[in-house]
């Protein structure tokens, strides 16, 4: 039985998330606030988390940013702003999905079910090579690690899919819109500057290596086929 965390200061809405959640049968824990959902996850594994960003002691935000330095399980927002700003630092973070209140509770657990396949896909997924290396720059697929002349180079969980499917799809031309599907998947509501804004995030994290990906005039971008 898959397990959900579902974080509100509401519990209104926490008892309506549950309710929906445990007629699609999953195991329901819940937390009035970011705190008490950080030491949840530290006791506690989950293949999914609701988690509203308004919240007392600590925001949303900072306990995906908390969240993050120890699991990666997927995490759906619950925002009462629709901003992009708000939504790209979310991403930035590794927030999987955003849903804005007022929300249809069918919808999200639509996107729950969407979020957690994709998940699975990328858990499942079987790859030719482990690690693959170019000069001092090192890509361990398994461990969801980068290195650049043995040093860890810290990224977003979605920076480390982005950089993994242009390494896995290198020397092929991939549209923006490709990414987005490929990386965010078909339900995410994004334009092309949330691929752009990535790209730039991991061009900066790759340092002098950032050459390896290619940008694609009025098209998309390319990874420099390593050889």
């Amino acid at each position: 039985m898959p397990r959900m965390l579902i974080v509100d200061d509401e519990a209104k809405i926490r008892e309506v998330v549950k309710e929906y959640a445990e007629f699609n049968d999953f195991e329901v824990t819940q937390a009035c606030d970011g705190m008490e959902a950080v030491n949840i996850v530290k006791e506690q594994d989950f293949d999914i988390i609701i988690m509203d960003i308004m919240m007392p002691k600590l925001d949303g935000y900072s306990a995906c940013k908390e969240i993050r330095k120890i699991k990666s399980t997927p995490v759906i927002m619950l925002s009462a702003r629709g901003e992009e700003y708000d939504k790209l630092f979310g991403f930035e973070l590794g927030v999987d999905d955003y849903v804005v209140k007022p929300f249809s509770p069918k919808e999200l657990m639509a996107r729950v079910k969407a979020v957690m396949a994709r998940a699975n896909a990328q858990n499942q997924t079987k790859q030719d090579e482990d690690v693959i290396t170019y000069k001092g720059l090192t890509v361990n697929f398994k461990a969801r690690e980068v290195t650049i002349d043995g040093k860890n180079i810290p990224m977003t969980p979605k920076e480390y899919d982005l950089l993994f499917y242009l390494i896995r799809n290198a020397n092929i031309a991939l549209s923006r819109e490709k990414l987005l599907e490929e990386v965010w998947g078909f339900d995410f509501y994004g334009d092309d500057r949330t691929v752009d804004t990535h790209i730039k995030m991991l061009r900066n994290s790759l340092g002098e290596y950032r050459n390896l990906i290619i940008t694609l005039r009025g098209m998309g971008y390319k990874f420099d086929k390593i050889k």
